[in-house]
């Protein structure tokens, strides 16, 4: 019989949560092990078996009504062995009395379903080419932890819950660039850009309407070299970004599906141009 415990995750083993991560091609951050961790440390869990690590999970608490699970990986070596369902039901009791979200493949949406689950909509990621493009600069600001009150009343229209520990650090993190457009001293939008084990990512691209997203979506990938690439994950029901993303060429990578369990939250998808991370949200 295994011997399989399951405990928090401590902080110097998030760095092993994001080579996996990148082992499954999620292609992460170079630097998101922090800002994730820093944004619930008691959330983050692993399975260990005579002392080793061989599985993971997240299950992030936002505010006192919603939580996000990711990072649900297994050693392949200790699949079917049952002790992913045992770290799954460990995460969801950790949420007990929440929304639970979470981004999956989709050939798992109906297992996801079998637990309580509703798909909500498809996130397509796109891939494209850095170029140097002229655009529309007025109004364009660099944001970081400064800001941070400023980002975060609005960040908060497109979340379920507040989610201050994350942004935090998202606005300070490194090898990234945050930009907003300000208008008569308002935020009309922001966007971020990081840098990744691969290319680099755009999330989240929150923004007021299509014009003011194109806008920040070419200033983004202008700040990053020529011809790297980047992606974008789009929420599904937002077409007027998905015409952004046709417009600049960019080409279809892969999707999740965003379920949720204990009610789909109301979020405004049509002002979500990009979301933020798969694995937190």
């Amino acid at each position: 019989m295994i011997n399989y415990e399951i405990r928090p995750m401590k902080p110097d083993e998030m760095e092993l949560a994001i080579d996996w991560a990148h082992k499954e091609g999620w292609n992460p951050g170079l630097n998101d092990a922090k800002c994730f961790y820093n944004a619930d440390p008691n959330g983050f869990f692993v399975g260990l078996v005579n002392g080793h690590i061989v599985s993971m999970i997240s299950a992030v608490k936002y505010g006192s009504s919603y939580g996000f699970i990711g990072f649900y990986i297994v050693d392949p070596e200790f699949r079917r062995e049952g002790l992913g369902v045992k770290i799954w039901n460990h995460a969801i009791q950790y949420l007990q009395g929440r929304i639970i979200g979470l981004d999956g493949v989709p050939d798992q949406i109906s297992n996801y379903e079998k637990a309580g689950f509703k798909l909500a909509h498809r996130n397509i990621t796109f891939k494209g080419i850095a170029e140097n493009r002229s655009f529309d600069s007025r109004g364009i600001v660099e944001l970081s932890e400064g800001n941070f009150e400023f980002v975060s009343i609005y960040d908060r229209q497109f979340v379920p819950a507040e989610r201050d520990n994350f942004l935090r650090c998202w606005l300070s993190q490194k090898e990234s660039y945050v930009l907003g457009i300000v208008d008569d001293a308002k935020l009309m939008g922001y966007g971020k850009i990081r840098k990744c084990r691969e290319g680099y990512k755009i999330g989240p691209l929150f923004t007021n309407n299509a014009e003011i997203a194109e806008q920040l979506f070419i200033a983004l990938q202008n700040k990053i070299p020529k011809g790297s690439y980047f992606t974008l994950d789009i929420p599904e029901l937002n077409t007027e970004s998905l015409n952004i993303a046709d417009k600049f060429k960019m080409e279809y990578s892969f999707e999740t599906a965003r379920m949720y369990k204990n009610g789909i939250p109301a979020i405004d998808l049509k002002k979500v141009f990009g979301i933020t991370t798969c694995e937190l949200g």
